[in-house]
């Protein structure tokens, strides 16, 4: 039988592949749609989705502190909006890059609202995993912009909804914690597209506040289904592995989803990675193997 931390590995590496997946889902989408609006059709079907496994199977645990709760999907919203922005802005697997800066957020975090230690051999597997990420970056021509800082923006609002789970995680079921995402990440879209035609805001603002526009293709319609069926599906994965022993170990194993990212990124048209680029998923894995290693 697998110990909580392995079994903890093993969500995250189910839940990297399917997010990959989703964020190549969420560039097809955007061509059509605003990100907004990706955001609003992932978390209204995922409630649905939710609600119905609650049905199937009542949670529990008795919850409490309903302001961590809150701020989980508060959290998460934030996160993924600047994800799926970012995502519509540079390629597919920059942007997976930058929101892999997550698990050194979630390192941080966990270190100084948790008190978990920092030992020597995750602090080196961080720094391997911190070369993989420049290797992987250089090959695209990367160069600091306000787009880059709205994704490093969004790594760190991730490692925040991450670390919230850790303190919630044994008063609420973990499809609970995941309902509370949905649910924000609904209403906070709602609320934007309900301003927008009457707020003014900066330029590099406006895609918080775009016109909300019924898609009228049923191959988007189809998309969003998938999108949002595979997405609260790798939320409740993420909610599982951060639930685990050690949130260090699980962030490392998290870059999983860089290479898994290139991968679809190819076959949206990307070009295949050059040596430098497999040197750095080849350090990402490294960092995440010796890590987890006994």
């Amino acid at each position: 039988m697998l110990k909580k931390e392995e079994s903890g590995i093993l969500f995250m590496l189910a839940a990297a592949l399917i997010s990959a997946l989703n964020g190549a889902l969420t560039k097809i989408l955007t061509e059509d749609i605003s990100a907004l609006e990706v955001v609003f059709f992932r978390n209204f079907i995922g409630i649905f989705l939710i609600l119905y496994a609650l049905k199937h199977t009542p949670p529990k645990l008795k919850g409490g502190k309903f302001h961590l709760l809150f701020l989980r999907g508060f959290f998460g919203f934030t996160a993924m909006i600047l994800f799926f922005y970012t995502i519509a802005q540079i390629p597919l697997g920059e942007a997976i890059t930058l929101n892999k800066t997550s698990p050194f957020f979630v390192t941080v975090l966990a270190f100084f609202l948790l008190g978990e230690k920092l030992y020597l051999r995750t602090a080196l597997a961080l720094f391997i995993g911190f070369l993989g990420i420049v290797a992987i970056t250089k090959p695209f021509g990367m160069a600091f912009s306000y787009i880059h800082l709205l994704g490093l923006l969004g790594g760190f609002f991730a490692a925040a909804a991450y670390t919230t789970i850790k303190k919630i995680k044994d008063i609420y079921d973990s499809r609970v914690i995941v309902l509370s995402f949905v649910f924000v990440g609904t209403v906070m879209p709602t609320l934007f597209f309900v301003l927008s035609p009457i707020v003014t805001v900066n330029e590099k603002f406006a895609f918080l506040f775009p016109h909300f526009i019924i898609p009228q293709s049923w191959q988007i319609w189809l998309l969003i289904g998938f999108m949002a069926s595979i997405s609260t599906l790798s939320q409740w994965l993420l909610t599982k592995a951060y639930s685990s022993k050690n949130l260090s170990v699980i962030g490392v194993i998290s870059y999983t989803n860089i290479p898994f990212a290139i991968g679809f990124g190819y076959m949206l048209g990307d070009p295949f990675p050059d040596n430098l680029t497999l040197l750095g998923i080849l350090l990402i894995v490294s960092g995440g193997l010796l890590v987890s290693k006994k």
